[in-house]
This record gives C-alpha cells, structure tokens and sequence, in this order.
C-alpha cells in the first residue's frame, strides 16, 4: 500500500506523494482550519521481518514513497531508519522497537469485562510514549528532503524544530532532536514545571514559556507561540495534523503492531478500542492502522470532564459529511481552563477531531468522558494491576472502559494502550 498522497479535508485540495514538506494546505492562510489527510490504497504492502517497525511498516508510509519518488531504493530507505535508530541508541540507549500487547485478565475483572482486555505497552518506546512514533515520520522526511536537495538549507546550518507541549510530545521531540543533533524549540507553559522540564533541559532542548496575553485570541497560548515560530522559519515537528500532517503517518504503526499481534493470538474483531484523546493524533492513527491490519473496532475516544471538546464536535457532526468545511462550527477551545490529573491529554482543542470523527464514524465508534473519579481509578489501580509503570494520562482510556464495563456496555475483547511512562 503506498500512499499516492494527501487530501485537505477543507477545501478539496490534493497534495502529491513527492511535495517537500506537505505539513499543512496550500490553501490554508494560517488559521489551521484545514487539516491534509493520507490517501492510502485498499491493500497493505506485506511487512518485512524487521523488528524496528519503521522497517518493518516502511512500504506503507508516505515518508517512504516520498523517499523512493526521491530515488532512494529499498536498501537506502532501511539503511536510513537504522542510522538514525543506531544514533537513538547511542544517545539513549533505546531505539524502535514493535512494543508488547498484552493480556491483562486483572482489568478484565476490574472493569467488568466478560472478554479479554488487551494492552499495548508504550512506557518503553523512544521517550517513553508512543509521540516518537508520529514525529519520527516527519524526521525522515526530513532527512530525505535534504539528502536530495529539496531542503531550502543544508547542514549543518538548519532552522529550529518547533513543538508546543509540555509532556511526553515533548521528550520524544527532543529525544530525535538530540540524537540527530537538530535546534529544537519547546514552548510551554508559564507554570510547567518538575521533572518533564528537567527533561527537557538535560536534552539540550531550548524551553520557551508561555503566559497567557490578555491580546491573545482564545486558545493554548503554546500553540500560538509555535504558529509564530514556523510562521519565522521553523520546522513544525508537531503531534497535531493541522500542523504537520505527517505525524498521521508514524502514528499508525502501533495500530499495525496491534493488528499484527491479535491476529496472531486469533483476534479479527473488538467491541471497542478505548484511546485517550487530547490533540487527537493518537487515537485516529491507532484506529486507522488497526483497521487497515485487518482488524475491526469501533474507536471509543475517551476525554476527561474536565476537557472534553470533542465530545462537543461529536455530537454535533456524527453520522454526517463535510464537517471539516464547517470547522468552527463544530470546534471550539474548551470554555474552561482545563482541569484533570491526566494533564497531557488537556488541549484546548481536539486538534484533530476531523481525522478522529473520520475514524469514529467508519468504525462505529462514540465519544466517552470519564469522571474525574473514573480518571483517578483508573490511575491508581491501572498500573499495579498491569504491571506497567504507566502515567495518569496514559491510562485515561482505563477510565473510559470502566465507565462502560460498569454500564454493562462491554461484549467482547477490548484494546487499550498505556502510551506513556510515569514520571
């Protein structure tokens, strides 16, 4: 399956598999109301016997077709993701690797469940989530594009990688950027702190604070300061697909490694899959990949009561088409200041809800917002249970499922992922 290119959701407007840097619509004046989405073909290209999945899945990406418009061969494609694997190694001493999906008999008791409960483990991923997946599609893309000319620079002179977040997307950032030696910029906000800032500095990633300014139209003052940074100049080496619309593409490996490992345990079908939503990115590429690996589950898109705006979008567009034309009227920031002990799952914004309410709808999914109760549960008693040393974010879609195990709502098998480790 090799992507022939992408698709804005907007406006209509086809991007080519072979454009440098497709981060964003052509058409698009910068108020990110246009968001480009992958065109794939039906099948998926076999995976090759590798385990560091962007070998493994490199056939189906578009970072990889963009490489072979390019002239990159196979053998040059493989060789570059294990150069910079070998150099996450070198500099952390972890590379990509397919992560473990396990069953987990302890929650299926917990929440209910007269079916298994599986989980994908992300906590050991590079950077301990599962973000490096979606920004290691943009690196390589960027790495072709100035192997082959079609940068506007050249090394080492490089312009500054640019991210806004102040969790996990972040050290998986500078975590690349550190290991390919690339600038990168991290805004945040005015009162982060602790041990994800202290990271952040020990990877030599340059932190940008950000308060709120009573000029500021409404929103993550983060994310507007990112959007002038690019705006200057600087690579958008974003999880969020409006802003760089390859991210979509590495996020669907994991759903990929799922399929591949449920199959293998004689599993073709869940009754749901329960992802953590805040940008969106993850659960629309995990639902995605999963489906395209051949195994059905309606996306269950999990958000906190204290954050929830795609449980507005949703129940506003579900079931019709063209929502993302009518973007406003269906997404809008959160009226609130956000609040939730999973706190990287608290955007403004559900930044991706077209690519979210696109996997929604073609599963059958639906949107849960979890009482803070259920977040707090889910947190405490997830990872012992588990034996995973995961994060309160992480296991925000634990809380969803108990909310729907408790209403009787669970039929059969259902898939989760603990996605980052605690810190």
């Amino acid at each position: 399956m090799t992507p022939p290119g992408f698709v804005c959701a907007t406006c209509g407007t086809r991007v080519a598999i072979d454009a440098v840097h497709p981060w964003r619509c052509p058409r698009e004046s910068g108020d990110r109301l246009h968001v480009l989405l992958l065109v794939s073909d039906a099948s998926v290209a076999p995976a090759i016997d590798d385990e560091n999945p962007f070998v493994r899945f490199g056939p189906r990406m578009a970072w990889w077709a963009f490489a072979r418009s390019r002239g990159f061969s196979e053998e040059h494609c493989v060789s570059l993701v294990r150069e910079v694997d070998q150099r996450l190694i070198d500099s952390t001493g972890r590379g990509f690797r397919v992560s473990p999906l396990v069953e987990q008999p302890a929650l299926a008791t917990l929440v209910g469940s007269p079916a298994r409960v599986w989980v994908k483990d992300e906590t050991h991923n590079v950077g301990g989530s599962q973000k490096a997946r979606h920004l290691m599609s943009i690196l390589l893309h960027l790495l072709v594009s100035e192997r082959t000319g079609g940068a506007p620079w050249s090394p080492p002179e490089r312009p500054s990688l640019a991210i806004s977040s102040c969790g996990n997307a972040a050290i998986a950032a500078a975590t690349l950027a550190r290991a390919m030696d690339w600038p990168i910029d991290v805004f945040i906000p005015e009162w982060a702190g602790g041990s994800v800032v202290a990271t952040l500095e020990s990877l030599g990633a340059r932190i940008e604070r950000c308060p709120r300014r009573a000029q500021d139209p409404p929103g993550d003052p983060t994310v507007l300061r990112f959007r002038e940074a690019v705006s200057a100049g600087s690579v958008p080496f974003s999880v969020q697909g409006p802003e760089n619309a390859l991210c979509l593409d590495g996020g669907r490996t994991i759903g990929w490694e799922s399929a591949e490992q449920l199959r293998a345990s004689g599993v073709e079908s869940l009754s749901g899959l329960y992802v953590q939503v805040g940008g969106g990115a993850f659960a629309a590429s995990f639902s995605r990949g999963l489906g395209e690996g051949g195994v059905d589950a309606p996306l269950i898109a999990v958000q906190t009561e204290g954050c929830a705006p795609l449980s507005s979008a949703w129940r506003t567009c579900r079931g019709t088409r063209g929502y993302a034309a009518e973007w406003t009227r269906h997404m809008a920031p959160w009226p609130e200041e956000p609040r939730s002990l999973a706190d990287g799952i608290l955007d403004d914004e559900t930044y991706d809800w077209v690519a979210d309410v696109d996997e929604m709808n073609r599963t059958g999914g639906r949107v849960v917002v979890a009482p803070e109760s259920a977040v707090v549960e889910a947190a405490e008693v997830g990872p012992r249970l588990a034996g995973i040393d995961a994060s309160p974010t992480a296991t925000a879609g634990l809380a969803g499922l108990l909310v729907e195990g408790r209403q009787g709502a669970i039929t059969g098998d259902v898939l989760l992922a603990f996605s980052g480790v605690r810190r």
